[in-house]
């Protein structure tokens, strides 16, 4: 019997290379697939954006996501997610297109707008319900009452920026003191406890506005702007995870819901209550994905 070796070594030979075709083939699908399931999420540490990123968490995780959550100052978010490399993928809680204009004039053309996790942002100066004054522009009247000190949180968010504005416009003889978010809501606690008068920067949503009996001070001259929450993104995020991206697109809470969101993870830690608030609600928040 005549065996050709040299034709049954090229065989071999092709069959080794079509089997490590296929074989990369498989790695680079199943490398896809698994860097598809990736999500990494960044967020200021501002209660409502804790709320959110991490009921996104919950959520995807339960259809086997790996999700990371990276915490950082809002103008640190916009300016990684507007990079090439960013290491992040979504933020959850842009506030535009007013509060946060100044970071979207800088970054937003990289950068994309895919869904509003809340839609009826508003910002201002807030005071308890008791307190008989009800503008902005009674505060100089009533200095002493207040011990001439707006008190609200760090100079990187917006309402920072709107507060300094507010006290141009007028004319305000107070001072912002810069704070942090838990430490302005103490401070609120505390003078609502001992029935003083006390003037915060404050936001919807919040946690604060369900705790507390507050109301803004009117604002004539329109210093303070409404908002949404928005949920913004790198460029290529929905064409490299598009079912990630669809879940961020339809993600929207109403203020009552949001609400019940945050009394979960203040009773129960931010992980415990996000995924107490998903398993009650689970048929709504299924549904954006």
């Amino acid at each position: 019997m005549n065996i050709n070796f040299r034709k049954i070594s090229g065989l071999l030979l092709v069959a080794v290379m079509v089997l490590s075709v296929v074989s990369c083939n498989n790695k680079k699908s199943s490398s896809t697939e698994e860097t598809q399931k990736e999500v990494t999420i960044l967020y200021p540490n501002w209660a409502e954006g804790i709320a959110f990123t991490h009921l996104a968490k919950v959520a995807l995780e339960d259809e086997g996501y790996e999700v990371e959550l990276i915490n950082l100052e809002p103008g640190l978010i916009y300016g990684e997610l507007s990079k090439d490399d960013s290491k992040g993928d979504v933020c959850m809680d842009a506030w535009l297109p007013n509060t946060h204009a100044d970071y979207w004039a800088d970054y937003g053309e990289n950068l994309v707008k895919i869904g509003e996790s809340f839609s009826n942002g508003t910002t201002g100066l807030v005071v308890p319900s008791y307190v008989t004054i009800n503008s902005i522009e009674e505060l100089n009247a009533h200095k002493e009452k207040f011990d001439g000190e707006i008190i609200g949180i760090g100079s990187g968010a917006g309402i920072h920026k709107n507060t300094l504005k507010a006290i141009d416009e007028y004319n305000l003889d107070f001072e912002q003191i810069t704070s942090s978010g838990a430490a302005m809501v103490a401070s609120l606690e505390k003078s609502i406890r001992d029935k003083e008068w006390t003037v915060i920067t404050g936001w919807k949503p919040h946690y604060k506005w369900a705790q507390f009996d507050i109301k803004y001070l009117d604002d004539p001259k329109g210093v303070y702007p409404k908002d949404v929450c928005a949920i913004i993104s790198r460029r290529g995020f929905e064409e490299d995870k598009p079912e990630a991206a669809k879940f961020f697109k339809n993600f929207n809470l109403k203020e009552k819901e949001l609400y019940g969101l945050l009394e979960a993870i203040e009773n129960n830690g931010e992980e415990a209550g996000a995924k107490q608030w998903y398993q009650e609600n689970k048929e709504l928040v299924d549904s954006w994905k």
